[in-house]
């Protein structure tokens, strides 16, 4: 059997964040349609999953064809089955992860990131599969105590801590 390795970038839209993961049922596309709908209404959101038995089509939904477009995109580059892309707009990851987590048909979360990511793809004679993914870049060093007082203060700035 030969195993090969692939990195695949994704395109992540200015002012957007992805959530990347791996589910196993075709009512994904929909039940995550509803979770962000109801969870962030304000949101603007692209959603694309990939089947990986039958027809083995990407399902879509969502409130912005662009992204849901650019999903797609990322999805076919990425040729996985039973993978998740969200990207959202005018929201944030912190917002609707634990009820995407809950999804019944969710079995992980890869990544929820604004950073270039990339993903690590295995590729066999049976078809390509998620190893991992690459998010961001590595550390530059520790936090000093002024950056510690930046971080509390950027927190509590944007409303996530008081």
């Amino acid at each position: 059997m030969n195993l090969e390795i692939h990195t695949i970038k994704v395109d992540i839209p200015q002012d957007c964040n992805v959530i990347l993961g791996q589910t196993h049922f075709i009512k994904t596309a929909e039940d995550l349609y509803e979770v962000v709908a109801t969870t962030v209404p304000q949101a603007r959101f692209g959603i694309a999953f990939t089947e990986a038995s039958g027809p083995c089509l990407i399902r879509t939904e969502g409130n912005d064809e662009e992204l849901i477009r650019v999903c797609v995109r990322n999805l076919q580059a990425i040729g996985a089955g039973h993978v998740f892309c969200v990207l959202l707009k005018e929201a944030y990851p912190i917002n609707i992860l634990n009820q995407i987590k809950n999804c019944p048909e969710v079995c992980r979360i890869f990544c929820a990131t604004a950073n270039p990511l990339q993903v690590i793809v295995a590729s066999t004679s049976q078809g390509w599969g998620v190893l991992g993914v690459i998010d961001g870049h590595p550390p530059k060093g520790v936090e000093t105590d002024d950056d510690r007082q930046h971080r509390r203060d950027f927190l509590r700035a944007i409303g996530y801590k008081r």
